[in-house]
């Protein structure tokens, strides 16, 4: 169990998928043959680790993955289709491509098939990354080995590190707004001109003007937050990129 496999083949797996209104089956041929693919598999989808930290960084990371020569980020849980699909809308995640291991084939060929019936999971993946070429694994990341959820090594930072340790992780930015709001439009406009991912935060459905004022010190909107910092309203966004 939990064996290293590097320079084996993935297992030979069909997925059946929901897409729309219809089933579709995906094969591993389709996902991995003649491509470079980041994988990240994890014990559930809507749980803790898997929602606040391992998808929403793949998912953040996914371009500069792209940049540095990985065609497509996959992530693989044991759930069925509809909840893989339900927990990408809920995580906006549009750089992520989920496949449902609902049967624990792959996982199960992979050696990573494990009991979680104690907390009530049943059978369920262990936590690894992996970065697969043309469907053979060239380097895995495997959560070590001891009781609980360990979460140390199969991050998104750990592979962009492996892919190429020179390249440079994106700031996270964060944008306040509200809707109608004309210098907001005018702030956003600034950051996709320059293609800049960002978070948009709008008052009112992520947050309130009470929590704009606590982090911010202001009572307007548009307020900008590059890396923790915080960079003001439109005009100062406008200056920021000016530079």
């Amino acid at each position: 169990m939990l064996n290293n496999i590097e320079g084996q083949s993935v297992p030979n797996v069909t997925f059946p998928t929901r897409q729309g209104d219809e089933w579709v089956n995906v094969t591993t041929d389709q996902l991995f043959k003649g491509k470079t693919v980041a994988v990240f598999a994890l014990p559930g989808a809507f749980t803790p680790t898997c929602s606040s930290t391992h998808l929403p960084r793949y998912n953040e990371l996914a371009d500069v993955l792209k940049e540095n020569g990985v065609d497509e980020v996959v992530c693989i849980s044991v759930n069925d289709t509809f909840v893989m699909n339900a927990w990408l809308a809920d995580q906006e995640a549009e750089n992520i491509t989920v496949v449902p291991d609902g049967n624990g084939e792959f996982t199960d060929g992979m050696g990573m098939l494990v009991d979680k019936s104690d907390i009530g999971f049943g059978k369920r993946t262990w936590r690894y990354s992996m970065l697969v070429k043309d469907g053979v694994i060239e380097k895995m990341f495997i959560e070590p080995n001891q009781p609980g959820d360990p979460f140390e090594v199969s991050d998104a930072d750990t592979m962009l590190n492996y892919v190429n340790a020179n390249a440079k992780a994106p700031e996270a930015v964060s944008l306040f707004t509200k809707p109608g709001c004309p210098f907001c439009a005018k702030a956003k406009a600034a950051l996709k001109e320059n293609n800049v991912r960002f978070e948009e935060i709008v008052l009112g459905t992520d947050a309130t003007t009470v929590s704009l004022r606590a982090i911010t010190g202001q009572t307007t909107v548009p307020q900008l937050f590059v890396g923790g910092k915080h960079i003001g309203d439109s005009e100062a966004v406008t200056a920021y990129f000016a530079k």
